[in-house]
């Protein structure tokens, strides 16, 4: 079998095999990292048949440095950030605020784009199987980790398709599972392991989680407890 995936369906399909002990249970739930991360955990939630909704996260840049993150912000308005960064470039707590509250209105913007009028989820006490497209450097699934153990999940399950093997294994003590599908070594980048790699539209993750939530009331999950 070829390791490249032809798009983000197959890769998708081929990380719910990984994962199929959590089909069927009403305490799991999907969240993907929009954009790229939807397509490929539709398919997981409709593998498992469990439900699907998106996690964003924003990351805060150092003014004049945005590349730099000195946090993240993400869904339910958690913030986290990094002392570090902070301690050592010596940002002003008013900057950090003026900043992420900046992040806060482009985060609220698209969670009312991807999820119109549905509330958020409630994840507290649940199993979450948090998924993106790839794993490179891991630092936005790594922001995602650590705002969501903020929301009280049960267990924080990251899977992805594809990943460097040193992210893959550092996310073992990250979250409390993490499943790569592959490893390639050497890694460079996650795009080279897809056939397609298109970038995925903000439609693209509207009618995914419409159909989600369509499959999901339509196939109602037993209890997994």
């Amino acid at each position: 079998m070829s390791r490249v995936f032809r798009d983000r369906i197959e890769a998708g399909q081929r990380l719910a095999n990984r994962l199929i002990d959590y089909a069927d249970r009403d305490d799991v739930l999907v969240l993907a990292l929009p954009r790229g991360g939807v397509p490929v955990g539709y398919e997981v939630a409709r593998a498992l048949r469990v439900p699907l909704d998106v996690f964003v996260v924003r990351k805060l840049g150092v003014p004049g440095h945005e590349e730099l993150a000195m946090g993240a912000i993400a869904s339910g308005g958690v913030q986290v950030v990094n002392q570090e960064v902070l301690d050592v470039l010596d940002v002003p707590d008013e900057v950090v605020e003026v900043v992420a509250a900046r992040e806060l209105q482009e985060l609220e913007r698209r969670e009312r784009s991807y999820r119109g009028g549905r509330p958020a989820p409630d994840v507290r006490g649940r199993i979450v199987i948090l998924v993106d497209d790839g794993l490179a450097t891991g630092s936005t699934m790594r922001a995602a980790v650590a705002a969501l153990r903020r929301l009280g999940p049960d267990r924080i399950i990251v899977a992805v398709p594809t990943a460097a093997p040193s992210t893959c294994e550092e996310f073992q003590y990250i979250a409390d599972e993490c499943v790569c599908e592959i490893t390639p070594e050497p890694f460079r980048a996650v795009g080279l392991w897809y056939d397609d790699f298109s970038q995925t539209t903000d439609d693209e993750v509207r009618t995914l989680l419409e159909r989600a939530a369509h499959d999901n009331q339509r196939e109602p999950t037993t209890n997994g407890r």
